[in-house]
């Protein structure tokens, strides 16, 4: 019998790669979607094996309420959880205030339920305090891109683009392993000629396939891109006639970078001055050439300005703007880019409306019908925000994140949630933060439940309900809609996600991160490729700025704008239009290495698994390709510290200390440690991590720490 596949989305990773899932005797089953032009059909195992976490041997079913008399997790009713839920808030509101109760949400929820929460958290709870754990992931780009473009979206222009440019410098990134569909991008690239320049302490398989493979110490990918633009302006590289047309600030960016010499970038960087040569060379020489970003360079304490720093390469070099060429940045988690955009940061409104800007607030309290002034102002940041758990914040309502792993300082972050007076998680899974809580809410996934999500490319695409979930489950939307009415706001929260969508277009309407020329009818129009925001509704009328290849749309588009593919092109998102320089200088790390913590730890993601691991590490096929925690060092680190291959090593920080098996591999720099951070437990990474914050975007320093390591005898490696 021939099964129509469901066109819908995998869940994972911000590629959101097009599949098809259909049911049969087997279950639910993942066929092949190559009309979906971001991964052609190509899936990686997470997508492939991404069902099994449907299965109801895996996954939460019923409500869990913790018991008064023994303490326990127990069985509950929805309505009794959700009792249980609204009177913790709401006693906690009038003890304590408003700002008593926080909101932590996710970069893997959809749109709708973003807006949702967002929403949920100023108008019913009147709260500040709600951040999310995209604050983790892409914040320092998207501060960089703001500040250097006056507007951030992951890639300015479709993936598609790549392969066609001249040249790309990798900073931070291993695509091989955290995208793995997306390096084809850089294989036609080859394929085409041009070249890559991959930028990481360690020598992933990323690495390996590049032209050109830099390996700078962690923390110092700030004195790396001043050193090259020190190169590119000695040289004579500079693109004075764009520099001069199409930006600003020059003068002193340019002042900053010649204080980089390249002697002296080698000396902070441990990249020798000829591949810093050869960098420039390549990068110069091509007619287009790109610069993309990942958590390498943006997970630090100057993230902002490390991006900013090769933003600067960029416009010096007249590759920003113009086809084929520019900035971008790898964005994470499934909807880290709709995620951000919506409403569920600190301090951000729809539309990715500015909390501060008087008119955003008059307009999104419009749409919500309620008064500007009662809307609160920003709150604190992710990590602030978990830091302050059990002291200011009383309660937290949690959905789609388990900081008790993927949390810098993550011992900490487990104590202060114990902290709390009440706690209360919605998650698919019963994941290592949903077992602290007072309640545990099972909510739908994926492929139970329609919704839209943004790709890394702002690319707006329709997540299609596949499957039925399991009785005594319940979507996000169900859950604040009754939330929302036992705390006395009975409208304003439908369980709908197209009547959350059309509310949220209005509320976005006239923002930087305009849905409004998006409908759920448009999207399924245009199943196969999704629409580019900013898309405003200019229905019946002319369709003005629209994107460079807006005849394929079709007819239908004719009084539509048909969405914005490539961005920057004419001008750039600024009050003059043109991209502004930022001076910016290297500065250490915030905690380097001394005698008694003599290395660096650096911190990353495999293959086989994803984030916080609460849903991968439960795919049999996943954990046998991934089972565990390991510790990657050096050959010559592994002989003073007289460990071998698979041997247990203690990595101690001055936060924590974690156990895992040692992996040695020469691909790796000598004074630097590397540890996935996916396992709790005893090899949990981020009991060791630093939680210093970058001062513009609040992103902590995930990326570089001091550490010292320590045979499980109690011997020390010396450094």
């Amino acid at each position: 019998m021939h099964t129509t596949a469901t066109a819908t989305h995998c869940p994972y990773c911000a590629l959101q790669c097009g599949m098809g899932l259909t049911t049969g005797p087997q279950g639910v089953e993942v066929v092949e979607r190559s009309g979906f032009p971001v991964n052609k059909g190509a899936l990686c195992g997470k997508g492939r094996t991404a069902p099994a976490v449907l299965s109801s041997r895996v996954r939460l079913t019923e409500p869990l309420v913790r018991s008064h008399a023994t303490g326990r997790l127990a069985s509950a009713t929805w309505e009794e959880a959700l009792d249980r839920i609204a009177d913790g808030l709401s006693r906690t509101r009038t003890e304590h205030g408003a700002d008593a109760c926080g909101v932590f949400g996710g970069g893997g929820l959809t749109n709708e339920k973003a807006y949702a929460l967002g929403k949920f958290a100023r108008v019913v709870l009147g709260t500040s305090q709600i951040d999310y754990n995209g604050r983790f992931c892409m914040s320092s780009a998207a501060a960089a891109g703001q500040r250097a473009f006056g507007l951030d979206r992951g890639l300015p222009f479709p993936l598609e683009d790549i392969p066609r440019t001249g040249c790309v410098i990798l900073v931070g990134s291993n695509l091989a392993e955290t995208m793995p569909p997306a390096l084809r991008y850089l294989t036609e690239l080859r394929e085409n000629g041009g070249t890559s320049i991959v930028v990481d302490p360690r020598r992933t398989r990323t690495a390996e396939q590049a032209d050109l493979h830099l390996a700078p110490r962690p923390g110092t990918d700030l004195a790396l891109a001043l050193g090259l633009l020190h190169l590119v302006v000695a040289e004579g590289r500079t693109d004075e006639a764009f520099i001069e047309a199409r930006t600003s600030g020059w003068g002193q960016a340019r002042a900053a970078a010649m204080a980089h010499w390249p002697e002296h970038v080698e000396r902070i960087t441990g990249v020798p001055v000829p591949q810093l040569r050869d960098a420039v060379r390549l990068f110069c020489d091509a007619e287009a050439a790109m610069v993309l970003t990942a958590r390498g360079p943006e997970q630090q304490s100057k993230g902002t300005d490390t991006v900013g720093a090769w933003i600067n390469l960029c416009l010096a070099t007249g590759n920003a703007g113009r086809p084929l060429s520019g900035y971008g940045c790898l964005t994470g988690q499934g909807n880290g880019q709709g995620g951000r955009e919506h409403g569920q940061k600190a301090d951000q409104l729809p539309g990715y409306r500015k909390l501060t800007d008087p008119a955003a607030r008059a307009h999104v309290a419009g749409v919500w019908g309620v008064d500007p002034d009662a809307l609160p102002g920003p709150g604190r940041s992710a990590y602030e925000l978990l830091d302050a758990l059990g002291g200011d914040v009383k309660a937290l309502l949690l959905m789609g994140s388990n900081p008790v792993v993927s949390a810098p300082r993550a011992a900490h972050v487990e104590e202060r949630l114990r902290s709390l007076d009440f706690l209360a998680v919605a998650d698919v899974v019963l994941s290592e933060t949903a077992r602290l809580a007072d309640v545990v809410l099972p909510v739908t996934q994926w492929a139970e439940e329609t919704g839209t999500v943004t790709n890394l490319e702002g690319r707006v695409l329709l997540r299609r309900r596949a499957v039925s979930p399991p009785p005594g489950v319940r979507s996000d939307l169900d859950v604040l809609h009754g939330l929302a009415s036992r705390l006395g706001h009975g409208k304003g929260f439908p369980t709908d996600p197209e009547e959350t969508f059309e509310e949220l277009r209005r509320a976005s309407a006239g923002g930087a991160a305009d849905y409004s020329g998006i409908s759920y009818e448009r999207l399924r129009e245009r199943d196969g490729e999704g629409v580019f925001w900013p898309c405003p509704d200019i229905e019946g009328g002319e369709v003005a700025g629209a994107a460079e290849d807006s005849e394929a749309v079709g007819a239908v588009e004719e009084v539509r704008h048909p969405g914005t593919p490539r961005l920057f092109l004419d001008r750039f998102a600024t009050q003059d239009g043109r991209a502004r320089f930022v001076p910016v200088t290297h500065r250490a790390a915030a905690e380097e290495t001394d005698a008694e913590y003599p290395v660096l730890l650096t911190t990353g993601r495999v293959l086989a698994q994803y984030q916080s691991g609460a849903q991968t590490r439960r795919v049999a096929e996943l954990n046998a390709a991934a089972p565990g925690p390991f510790v990657e060092l050096h050959p010559r680190l592994a002989a003073r510290l007289g460990v071998t291959e698979g041997e247990a090593v203690a990595v101690v920080s001055r936060r924590g200390r974690a156990v895992a098996p040692a992996r040695v591999t020469s691909a790796i720099r000598s004074d630097t440690v590397f540890m996935p951070f996916h396992w709790p437990g005893e090899g949990r990474a981020n009991s060791l991590t630093h939680p210093a914050l970058d001062p513009v975007s609040r992103m902590p320093e995930f990326k570089v720490c001091a550490v010292r390591l320590e045979r499980e005898d109690g011997e020390r490696a010396r450094g």
